[in-house]
Formats: C-alpha cells, sequence, structure tokens
C-alpha cells in the first residue's frame, strides 16, 4: 500500500477483477423469474395503495361534508 492506505490503480483493477471472479451470478431463468416477481408486486401493490387512498378520500370526504 502506498500513502495514506490508498492502492494503486493497477491494484484496485487487480483487487476488482478478483472479486468479479467470485461473484456467483443468475442463470437467465433465475433472473426472468426474479424480474417476473417484481412486476407482480408492482402490481399488487399499486392495487393495494390504490385501494388504501379510495378508502381514505371516502372517509375524508365523509368526514368534511
Amino acid at each position: 500500500m502506498s500513502v495514506k492506505g490508498r492502492k494503486s490503480p493497477a491494484q484496485l483493477v487487480r483487487e476488482i477483477r478478483t472479486e468479479m471472479r467470485r461473484v456467483v451470478w443468475p442463470t437467465r431463468r433465475e433472473t426472468g423469474v426474479a424480474t417476473f416477481m417484481v412486476f407482480v408486486m408492482v402490481a399488487v401493490m399499486s392495487v393495494f395503495f390504490l385501494l388504501v387512498d379510495q378508502i381514505i378520500s371516502m372517509a375524508v370526504q365523509a368526514i368534511l361534508s
């Protein structure tokens, strides 16, 4: 290491390459399934918040009228 704990750019690149070899990359199928699940959860949460918003809106209108 050089001054104040800094590493040379070459050493940094070597360490990054070493770490990248250790990464376990997901398969195409795993990526597809995870993406599908994200879309499903977004849709479910959108409907949930729409319903909650409508209920709160009706409650506020009932209180104010």
